[in-house]
């Protein structure tokens, strides 16, 4: 069942492996990139109670020893307070530019400890074992690393490839369902946004993956890694193709940083419901058939995920707010905010050309409902 993904990308290229029980022989697949027999752990509590001991024996079957740091479970964790821990404490451990860092964990465990290991000593080699489906699909992949400040998410940090990905499957089983199904949100993502074989084959597939089918699982995250390697090798740094998997991601991070970056939303509801928000004004600009919104939203409800603003709990700020939180993304160039919209489900594409009343009216509409 073991799947490898390669990402093409010169002397920085790197396999990702994907399937199950690869944290028990996890020591015999990260034994080749060592120089000495020991690597420095960044995970989080959560996890550490889960996976950790399991991890360490794996590691301790091939002879390497192992040191960890367990951070708090959160997306508070990706700030300065916790990076500066971090990078400190990996210092401590005299950890070298020839040695390995693992991030073993979430996406916030993987952006930060990515970000630890890109600058720590000038760049140190690391590996991603993704434990959330969000992280096996997409954050382990492609070499963007990074926190969060006040002013937005993801706005501090670097382009610093994994050295390897050992994405198991098997530790799926151990994710709250909300989790499982934040992480579909970034699996639906691929299809909408450019494969509708894929999309086809979620619509009918999705209820078995999330109940647990093994095989559908290791080919959904296998579909997913090749197609975020293929965007990345053409694209690392993001300069055109790469901003395609922000689908979604323009509404959600708005979203995301009006509720605090706290568990009233996690990161993949946001994707879910920023994917039918785009959609929804892709529709709205006649791009693409009223039909299509409505399908994502079905999809989505379907499996039992956050579709809607309304099914944010607590307050939200007005239109005009969620607007101007949107002039804080990333995808801003020359003041101007691209937009990742859709001309159909698996044909998405990037455009500055949206006018901002539309957006504010498709906010308007789905706070007014709320």
């Amino acid at each position: 069942m073991l799947q490898t993904v390669h990402v093409a990308l010169g002397d920085r290229a790197y396999d990702v492996e994907i399937g199950p029980d690869l944290l028990v022989d996890a020591g015999a697949r990260i034994a080749p990139f060592l120089v000495r027999p020991r690597v420095a752990v960044v995970t989080d509590e959560t996890v550490a109670a889960l996976h950790l001991e399991t991890l360490r024996a794996g590691l301790s079957a091939a002879g390497i020893d192992m040191v960890s740091l367990s951070l708090p479970a959160g997306e508070s964790t990706k700030g300065w307070p916790q990076f500066t821990r971090t990078v400190e404490w990996l210092l401590e451990q005299k950890i070298e530019r020839r040695d390995v860092v693992v991030a073993f964990g979430g996406g916030v465990i993987g952006d930060l400890t990515g970000f630890a290991a890109a600058v720590l000593r000038r760049g140190v080699r690391f590996v991603q074992i993704p434990t959330s489906l969000l992280a096996q699909v997409d954050s382990s992949v492609g070499g963007k690393t990074g926190i969060n400040a006040p002013q937005g998410k993801n706005l501090i940090g670097a382009f610093h490839q994994p050295s390897h990905v050992l994405a198991d499957t098997s530790v799926l089983g151990t994710l709250t369902a909300r989790d499982f199904l934040a992480g579909y949100g970034e699996v639906v993502k691929y299809g909408l946004l450019g494969d509708s074989e894929f999309f086809d084959w979620l619509e009918a597939q999705g209820p078995a993956l999330a109940a647990g089918d093994m095989a559908k699982r290791v080919e959904a995250v296998t579909r997913s890694v090749q197609m975020k390697a293929d965007i990345v090798v053409r694209d690392e740094t993001e300069q055109g193709d790469r901003a395609l998997l922000n689908l979604g991601h323009t509404f959600c991070h708005a979203l995301e940083a009006a509720t605090g970056f706290s568990d009233r939303l996690l990161h993949g509801e946001g994707v879910a419901i920023g994917c039918a928000l785009a959609f929804e004004l892709s529709s709205r600009l006649g791009l693409c058939s009223q039909e299509d919104p409505s399908r994502v939203r079905a999809h989505l409800k379907a499996m039992g995920m956050k579709t809607d603003l309304s099914d944010i709990s607590g307050d939200l700020p007005d239109a005009d707010h969620l607007v101007e939180l949107m002039a804080q993304d990333k995808k801003v160039v020359d003041g101007q905010l691209r937009f990742i919209l859709a001309k159909g489900i698996g044909q998405a594409f990037v455009t500055a050309d949206v006018p901002r009343d539309a957006v504010h009216k498709v906010l308007a509409d789905a706070l007014a409902n709320c």
